[in-house]
């Protein structure tokens, strides 16, 4: 099984996001899983200029002379896409944003009906596979999560990909903090890890293992505290420059 993942936070493998897509990702590979992971911070993806050439002129093939052209390959003969980005202003990143866009040479301009919708049929020699989500969000409720939700599970049905499930975790500022003074946290990490050993081993994360990863750190009004609290200092200490 291939695996591609995509971490689009800005501060990649020291970021939120990374604390619960490193043990998912470990967790596949120990169920042999070949896992290949990218920054898109690191990657050079132009925006999508939108002119279709990759449909009419050159079928399946960007103009763009980016590192998209090194992507493309990978991502038709991956079983597995794995999207990782911090909540921002209600979506994904625009890394992200742009890397889905140049997604297009992997379809046909054609139209199908699938589900009694209009949608694009797979180009020849891109898999039909399974799109997983990992997030991170500041503020502290699940539902902040739901438009990325949505957003993602359009992309799959656009795709002809499988949503195998999200990973999401809330007030995920409050993860590290705990981490680091040694809270009991460690059970959020093993099931991240767990999450990616059932879905190479079963084709599927339980509910209850991802509602681990999500599960509450502490009160909402203790959490808005803490938060407002540590931004007053940080802006205390910036004044005092």
């Amino acid at each position: 099984m291939k695996v591609l993942a995509f971490n689009s936070s800005p501060r990649m493998d020291k970021g939120n996001t990374a604390m619960i897509l490193t043990p998912f990702l470990e967790g596949m590979r120990e169920a042999g899983a070949e896992v290949e992971l990218f920054y898109t911070k690191k990657l050079k993806i132009n925006p999508c200029q939108g002119n279709f050439i990759c449909w009419f002129k050159t079928p399946g093939k960007c103009f763009q002379k980016d590192d998209m052209q090194m992507l493309y390959p990978k991502l038709r003969e991956a079983d597995i896409w794995v999207f990782a980005t911090p909540v921002y202003v209600d979506g994904i990143t625009g890394p992200m944003k742009s890397l889905m866009d140049r997604l297009i040479p992997l379809i046909q301009p054609f139209f199908e009906m699938r589900d009694d919708h209009c949608r694009h049929p797979l180009r020849e020699g891109t898999k039909h596979g399974k799109i997983v989500l990992i997030s991170n969000c500041g503020f502290w409720e699940m539902d902040n999560f739901d438009p990325l939700l949505v957003h993602i599970k359009a992309a799959c049905k656009n795709m002809k990909r499988e949503f195998a499930g999200a990973l999401l975790r809330p007030h995920g500022p409050a993860l590290r903090g705990m981490m680091e003074r040694e809270a009991p946290v460690d059970d959020i990490f093993e099931a991240a890890k767990e999450a990616g050993r059932q879905l190479v081993r079963d084709g599927e994360m339980s509910v209850k293992t991802l509602d681990i990863v999500s599960r509450t750190l502490m009160s909402l009004d203790v959490y808005v505290q803490k938060i407002n609290q540590y931004d007053q200092e940080t802006l205390d200490a910036l004044e005092k420059k």
